[in-house]
Formats: C-alpha cells, sequence, structure tokens
C-alpha cells in the first residue's frame, strides 16, 4: 500500500479534518442566506487549516513540552465543539417537513418553522463564539506558524520511517504468534514447570491437586509458558480448561467458561443462575473424575502467587528474562525467519537493541515489529536504538517496556496511531472480531474512500499493519482461522495511557483507571461489574458530547440514550458481554440521535425496534442478530445509508428492501418469511457484497421465478446459500455473476458438481457437498483457477467411482487448505504425484464408526503434497487409535514433517 492517507478523525488532530470539510460545504451556494455565519466560516478555515498542518507535526513528537500538549489539547477538544455545532446547523436547514393539511396541522407547521429559526439563530451564535475562542487559542501560541520548519529538521527521520505500508500481513508476524510448542526459548521453563505439577514431593501424592503460580513481570511471556505447559499436559486429564481473568473479574463469567469447558458444553448452554449454582454445577459434574487435579497461574504480584500455591502443595515459579542467544532467535525470526540470515553489517546494532530489551520477550516482539516496517540500514536502525537510550536518560524511571512502546507508538502514520487507540475502549483479555473492530473504524471516520480501495479494504490493511507491527496478537481458532484478536495486557496499559493523556476514551469501572469529571466526555466505555454497578450518574461526567457509547456486562441502568445528542456509535452487544438491562427504555426515542452511525444490540433482550428508527438517515450499521426481534419496523427501508444490516433467521423484512441501495451486507434472510416482492427487489440491490439466504422448505416450493436474479449482484462476492438443495440449478446457465469470491453451501447437498460452477472464475473459497461425487466432479473442482480455499463433503453412489484420485491434471494449481468431510466407509480419496502443488494445510474429517477396519487404507499420498505443512484430523466418534498412528506414521515420513494434530469434530459455520 502507498503511503498512508491521515485519518480524516485523528488522535492527533480530532476532527479537524471533518469540520475543514464541512466549513467549504457551507460556504456552497445552498447556505447563501446565512451571512452571518458564512462570515465566520471564511475567516476559521485559514486558521484551522494551520492549525491542523501544525498538530499532524507535533503528533510526532514523543516528548513535547507542557505548553505543546496544553495547546494542543484545547485545539483538539475545540474542533469537536466544533464539528457538534456544524452538524447541529446543517440538520437544521436540511430538515424537510412535509406540507401541512388541515388549519391545525399548518398552525403547528408554522410553529415548527418558529422553533427551527430560533434553534438556527442559536447554533449561528455558538459558531460565532467557537470562533473567537478558536482565534483566542491561536493569538495565546502564535509560534505554532513559526515553530513548523523548525520541527521539521527535526522529523525528517522519523516521516521516512512510515514511507510505505504493506496492506497484507507479513507471514513472519505470524512465526510470533505460532504453535506454542515454536515459541523459543522455554523449553527448560516448560520443563520445570511440568516437573513441578508432575512430580511427587515429600509426602505428597500425585493424585492430590497441586498448584504452580507462574509469577513475574508483564511482558516476560507468563501466558505462553502456562499454555505451553497445558498443551503438553492437557492429554493426561479427562478434564481440561484455560481461560484468561482480567484484573476486574466477573466470578459469574469465569465459573460458566470453567464449566463450559469441563463439560464440553456451548456457553450459552451453561445455566446463568447464581455463583453459587454453578459452583455447585461444577462440583457435581467433577466429583466423579478426581484423577489428580493440576491448576496453573500467572500473576506479576508476587503475594497472590504465594496466595494461590500455598494450601495446595503449590510453589511459585519466577519466570526468567530469555538469554541472549533466545532473545536474538525470536529477533531474528521475525524479521530474518532465521538467526543465520541477519545481514552482517546489522549483527552489532541487533545485539544493542536487544541489550536493551532486557530478556523481556514482549519488548522483543515489539521492537521487532517496529523495525520490519523500516530500510534494514545500520542507519536507520541506530536511529531506532538512540531513541530508546534518550527516552531512558531523560526519564529513568520509566521501565524500558513502556519506552520501547512509546517508540513504536511514535513511528506508527497517524491513522494508524488512531485505530489503535480505538482498542482502549475493550475491557482486558476481550478476544475482537476483526470485521466487527473495521465497522467501528468505519463508523468513527477514519477513513474516506480512496482510489481504488474500499473504506473496508482500508480498514484491513490498518489491521494487517498492526499484526505486523506486533501491536495486536491475533487469536488462531481451532479451525485456524484468524478471524479474532486480542490486545497484550501491558500493550492495553500503554493504549489506555494514552487514551486518558488525549482524552480520547474515558473509561468508567476500571479498577485504578482514574475519570476526569471535568474533561468533556468524548468516547464512554462502560465497564460494568459483576452487580451491573453503573456509576455515570454519580460521577456527573459531562456526556452531551460523548460520540461514542460503549456498555460491558450483565445489567445496570444509565441515563436514555435521546440525552446524547452527538452519538455516532452505540454498542450495547458488546463483544461477548452484552448489556441486558433496559434496552427498550434507553433507545424508545432513538430517532432523536441524528448523527448516529452505528448500532449494535447484538445478543441484547430487545424484542422490537422503534418505529422512529427510520429517522436515523445516517445509520450505516445496524446488529440485531441473538435478540428477540423477528420482525422489523416499515420505517426501515428509509435508512439510506445503511451498509450492513445483520440478523438471524426467523427475522421478517417490510417491503421496500430496494430503497437500501447503499446495503453491501446482508444477513441472515429465511426466504419463507418474506413477501414475494421482497424476493424480487433483493435483485436491485446492485452494492450488495455480502448476503446469507436459508431457502427452508416452504420457500423451495416456490417458483424459481419468484426469486430474484442473483446475477444482476455484480458486486456480489460472498454468497452463503442454507437449505438450498433445490434451489440451485444443474444446467450451464450460471446464476450468480462471476465476480463471486466465496460460496458456502449448507445443508445444500447436490447430486453432482453443477457445470455452471466453471463460469465461476474469481472464486476463491467453496464450501460443498456432493451426494454422488465422481472423477468429473473432481475435475470441475479442479479447474477453478482462482480457487484457495476448497471443503467438500462428498458421498458415494457408484462402487467404480469408489475410490478418487487427485492427479496434476485434475487442477487445484493454487488450492492452499483443503477441509474434506470423508464418507463413513473411510477416506475415498487419494494424492497422486504433482496433485495440489501449493497445498499447505489438509484436514479430514472422519467419521470413526469404521476406522479401525479399514486401518490399512489410511494410506491415501499425503507425501505426494510437497508444500504440506499442517494435516488436521479430525474424528467424529468412537476409538480411532489406528488412525492416529497411521497419520503420525504419514507425518514423520513425509519430507516437509508436518505437524500432525487431533480433535472432535465441530461444524463449523462461521460468519
Amino acid at each position: 500500500m502507498a503511503a498512508m492517507e491521515a485519518a480524516l478523525v485523528s488522535v492527533a488532530t480530532g476532527v479537524l479534518k471533518p469540520v475543514l470539510g464541512k466549513l467549504g460545504a457551507l460556504l456552497s451556494e445552498k447556505y447563501n442566506r446565512f451571512k452571518r455565519v458564512r462570515k465566520d466560516i471564511k475567516s476559521l478555515t485559514d486558521e484551522l487549516a494551520a492549525m491542523d498542518a501544525f498538530l499532524m507535526k507535533m503528533s510526532e513528537e514523543e516528548d513535547p513540552d507542557v505548553q505543546d500538549k496544553v495547546w494542543m489539547n484545547e485545539v483538539r477538544e475545540l474542533s469537536y465543539d466544533m464539528e457538534d455545532c456544524i452538524d447541529d446547523f446543517m440538520q437544521s436547514v436540511d430538515d424537510k417537513d412535509p406540507e401541512p393539511e388541515g388549519f391545525i396541522e399548518k398552525i403547528k407547521h408554522s410553529l415548527g418553522k418558529l422553533g427551527k429559526m430560533k434553534a438556527r439563530r442559536r447554533i449561528a451564535n455558538e459558531i460565532h463564539d467557537l470562533k473567537k475562542q478558536i482565534t483566542e487559542v491561536g493569538e495565546k501560541n502564535a509560534r505554532y506558524k513559526t515553530e513548523v520548519g523548525k520541527r521539521n529538521a527535526r522529523h525528517k527521520t522519523v516521516e521516512a520511517f512510515s514511507e510505505t505500508i504493506d496492506g497484507t500481513i507479513d507471514t513472519r508476524a505470524l512465526v510470533i504468534f505460532d504453535d506454542v510448542s515454536k515459541i523459543v526459548g522455554m523449553d527448560e521453563s516448560k520443563t520445570e514447570v511440568i516437573n513441578l505439577l508432575t512430580e511427587e514431593y515429600g509426602r505428597g501424592s500425585s493424585r492430590q491437586l497441586k498448584v504452580v503460580s507462574i509469577f513475574g513481570p508483564g511482558g516476560m511471556g507468563k501466558t505462553t509458558l502456562a499454555n505451553q505447559v497445558y498443551q503438553e499436559l492437557r492429554r493426561g486429564f479427562v478434564c481440561q480448561a484455560f481461560l484468561s481473568v482480567s484484573r476486574s473479574p466477573s466470578i459469574m463469567n469465569i465459573l460458566r467458561t470453567i464449566f463450559s469447558k469441563v463439560s464440553n458444553r456451548p456457553y450459552a448452554g451453561t445455566e446463568e443462575g447464581s455463583v453459587q449454582q454453578l459452583a455447585i454445577n461444577i462440583y457435581e459434574f467433577l466429583q466423579d473424575k478426581r484423577m489428580g487435579s493440576r491448576i496453573i497461574t500467572t500473576t506479576r504480584i508476587n503475594s497472590v502467587a504465594e496466595a494461590c500455591s500455598s494450601s495446595f502443595n503449590g510453589h511459585v515459579y519466577g519466570i526468567r528474562p530469555l538469554d541472549i542467544v533466545y532473545s536474538r532467535q525470536l529477533f531474528y525470526r521475525r524479521l530474518f525467519n532465521s538467526e543465520e540470515h541477519c545481514p552482517s553489517h546489522l549483527q552489532e546494532v541487533s545485539n544493542q537493541i536487544l541489550q536493551k530489551c532486557g530478556g523481556l520477550p514482549l519488548a522483543i516482539i515489539a521492537i521487532s515489529g517496529l523495525l520490519a516496517s523500516k530500510q534494514k540500514t545500520t542507519e536507520i536502525w541506530n536511529e531506532v536504538k538512540d531513541s530508546i537510550g534518550r527516552a531512558l536518560e531523560r526519564n529513568r524511571s520509566v521501565e524500558n517496556m513502556m519506552k520501547i512502546l512509546s517508540l513504536s507508538y511514535f513511528d506508527l502514520p497517524s491513522l494508524l496511531k488512531t485505530c489503535l487507540l480505538c482498542l482502549g475502549i475493550f475491557p482486558e483479555d476481550t478476544v475482537i472480531e476483526k470485521k466487527c473492530l473495521i465497522r467501528r473504524w468505519i463508523a468513527e471516520g477514519l477513513f474516506h474512500k480512496e482510489g481504488r480501495y474500499t473504506v473496508h479494504e482500508l480498514g484491513e490493511m490498518c489491521f494487517n499493519e498492526l499484526v505486523n507491527r506486533n501491536l495486536i496478537q491475533l487469536v488462531i481458532d481451532e479451525h485456524h482461522k484468524l478471524n479474532t484478536c486480542r490486545v497484550h495486557d501491558t500493550i492495553l496499559d500503554f493504549i489506555i495511557s494514552k487514551s486518558i493523556e488525549d482524552n480520547f476514551v474515558t473509561l468508567v469501572g476500571v479498577p485504578f483507571v482514574p475519570v476526569n469529571v471535568k474533561r468533556k466526555v468524548r468516547r464512554l466505555s462502560i465497564q460494568l461489574d459483576t452487580q451491573g454497578n453503573c456509576i455515570v450518574q454519580k460521577r456527573r461526567l459531562v456526556l452531551s458530547h460523548a460520540r461514542s457509547l460503549n456498555i460491558f456486562g450483565n445489567s445496570g441502568e444509565m441515563s436514555r440514550l435521546d440525552e446524547f445528542r452527538h452519538l455516532r456509535i452505540v454498542d450495547f452487544g458488546c463483544w461477548g458481554s452484552p448489556y441486558n438491562g433496559n434496552i427498550e427504555h434507553h433507545i424508545k426515542n432513538i430517532g432523536r440521535l441524528l448523527h448516529l452511525r452505528y448500532l449494535n444490540l447484538r445478543g441484547t433482550r430487545i424484542s422490537e425496534l422503534p418505529g422512529d428508527i427510520g429517522c436515523l438517515r445516517g445509520l450505516e450499521m445496524l446488529d440485531i442478530r441473538g435478540t428477540f426481534v423477528w420482525e422489523l419496523p416499515a420505517s426501515i427501508v428509509n435508512l439510506g445509508k445503511l451498509v450492513h444490516l445483520l440478523t438471524d433467521c426467523k427475522v421478517t423484512f417490510p417491503d421496500g428492501i430496494g430503497k437500501l441501495q447503499a446495503l453491501e451486507v446482508l444477513k441472515w434472510v429465511d426466504f419463507s418469511l418474506q413477501s414475494l416482492d421482497y424476493m424480487q427487489q433483493l435483485g436491485q440491490l446492485r452494492n450488495l457484497r455480502r448476503l446469507f439466504i436459508d431457502v427452508n422448505e416452504r420457500a423451495r416450493r416456490l417458483p424459481v421465478s419468484s426469486f430474484c436474479d442473483f446475477s444482476l449482484l455484480e458486486k456480489l462476492g460472498y454468497l452463503k446459500i442454507k437449505n438450498g438443495n433445490t434451489f440451485l440449478p444443474l444446467g450451464t446457465a450460471c446464476p450468480v455473476a462471476p465476480s463471486l469470491q466465496k460460496l458456502v453451501l449448507i445443508d445444500s447437498p447436490v447430486l453432482h458438481v453443477p457445470d455452471w460452477m466453471r463460469a465461476l472464475v474469481n472464486l476463491q473459497e467453496l464450501r460443498i457437498e456432493v451426494k454422488g461425487i465422481t472423477q468429473s466432479d473432481l475435475c470441475i473442482l479442479g479447474s477453478l483457477p482462482a480457487l484457495l480455499k476448497l471443503e467438500l463433503e462428498g458421498r458415494y453412489h457408484d462402487s467404480k467411482d469408489r475410490m478418487l484420485t487427485v492427479s496434476a491434471e485434475a487442477g487445484f494449481p493454487y488450492l492452499t487448505k483443503f477441509r474434506y468431510y470423508a464418507d463413513q466407509e473411510g477416506i475415498n480419496l487419494k494424492f497422486a504425484a504433482g496433485s495440489m502443488p501449493n497445498l499447505e494445510m489438509l484436514v479430514i474429517v472422519l467419521r470413526a464408526c469404521r476406522t479401525e477396519a479399514l486401518a490399512d487404507c489410511f494410506d491415501f499420498g499425503i507425501k505426494n503434497l510437497p508444500r504440506l505443512v499442517t494435516v488436521d484430523c479430525t474424528v467424529e466418534q468412537g476409538d480411532c487409535s489406528s488412525f492416529k498412528a497411521a497419520m503420525k506414521s504419514a507425518g514423520s515420513t513425509h519430507p516437509n514433517r508436518p505437524t500432525v494434530l487431533f480433535s472432535q469434530h465441530i461444524d463449523e459455520d462461521e460468519d
């Protein structure tokens, strides 16, 4: 990606850039009659443009003087107030009331117009007052106009650091978060902790409970070490659980998570009840399974470590820093893939940088992420090394870790700084969905469409760059997907400190985080305690100018939403801990939030959306998944800017869906609940990129002409169809546009692969179930030129095609992941020499009913897959010891020595 554009909304300049754009709009002919406002605007524009340029320069300085900091904060705060004023003024001018009918209605209409005139006059006065404030701030710190030139010389090197940015995830960054067995420098510590857990000490029995508390400062790798030990020992225990506990824990959520993991039940299936009842449930489930329990805890506090272990035949294990050999190994793996590939001219400066990291794994990861974005020259690397040194000389009380994070932060382009600070709203250890995070960034106004990139693509590039710089950590799920991330608690501490300093986020309910009641709240994150106590009203925060409201927790009460007039983001369905208070009370008059762009009610108890939701003409994202809303109000079709509409199946939509021309993501739609008009109008949504539909039995009885023509959706990139086996034609006419990149068919088995699939030349991912799969079907799939990921469930009816062969001639030239659901008779697929030349991951889902009888048939040619890295074997049921032995043997004889994993079957149906 070329030089990254500055953020529209940023931590450096506040909303000065959007304000400048809106000031320009107010100078257009549309607002000619408001002469007083136009006069103030003309004198404001040049002043604000100069301030914007200066703030951008100042944002690159790590430690500006106190006067500069005060001035920067004043300008940022004024920019927010200015935008609120301008938005209110433009809204009052743009509101068009329908012509009244009847005498009474005309009187009311006249009174309404009079009220609007008064409101415009009041807002115009506010704009005039803000203009005077901005002029006074500029005069008070007049030297900003001359200081820019002086700052340029000092920041020349810093700007060179961030000239380019890659829009994809650097595979070397993934090494840092790889399989725990491959993380460097912890073998000795792992062995020592395992010995403490497994050896008998004194009179202790191996069947008694034992606890080991791993103790050490932040960034040392305590959780990584605990995870290594857990993965090594877990197979020896009937029940296992690994979970993170934040510094403000919810005992209820902790017990529900433990119960879910040890009982192998979904989290949603654990009864909430009381804490006492959950403890009883766990006790009763485990009481007949006492087989020598082992517990590992991690903490930064020595007294906590001793308290955890002292009464349970336990030990405190102090984690040690990495020595120079392992530090170098971790550092070079991120930058050069291996120690041997480090250029000789960088070896000396590398050692000097590592000495300053002090063996802290997180510090090494952070500094390597920073250097990965720079040219590999001695001069630039010495600049980085000296910057760490100068920072420590100025303030020796600050730990190396925080100074290294500070250096990494100030090296970021302005846009990435803002993206990173947005993560400060989330509680510690939150697993954050990538797609939801990008939607929030967009709603914040961080991006604007540039060139060929959409705002969503720009968001994905920013996400990938934060991964590449090791500032956020990808979470790899059991299906090896990278759809979520988390922030290390030490990095989160740094983000929170910067957010508070710049008044970017206000946190309520977070222990040891101060709340400044004198500052106007811009982004509010309420993190409720286990009783749902909310102290927003007690603190008397200035909430009228809040732009973002986010509530994490299970209950609690606060002011109604219509008191937050300038909200852009409302998130009640926060990330696994949805708000379960009186939602209807809060959103009763939500139509008054005229600037709202993002409304997340996911997982809340709401049962009905208010009719005035159609007044939210700027709303771009609405998520009601997991709620009790079964019907959308008719006014929903007035949301002309709506881009994302996320619902569950079983929701009835009103007619007029064709009006939502901005819609890009629509899921789910149950065809059986919709009118024929609705299904026809779906074809008018020409901007749709993602569409999820359920074609159940009632809808399948309708004639094909009842449905829209999906081939008209020329931008559709992802189509997911459930229960659609009779919905898909078997002829040669392609029912979808060739732009399709991902097609997922759930519970939609077809007799054969349709011939029209050959036309999907851009298809990269496919999930399909074929009831009578043949060699010809395999050839059609192999002919897809762009296919990267394939999930195939094949059932065999014809005995002559009982064993299928994937050969070099069958295609699949670029396939990297193949997930194969085997037939009940076993693995009926063979890989010939030269087949799937780029396959890296093979997932075999096997029904175990006859695996032992077919133990001699497990050699299906994985040795012929030249780039294989991982084999994931998933067995649904039964004894599979012979299968495991055969797969381990096949993996050990493969030239690449791929990792062979075994797991239970989990049916995947991701969003």
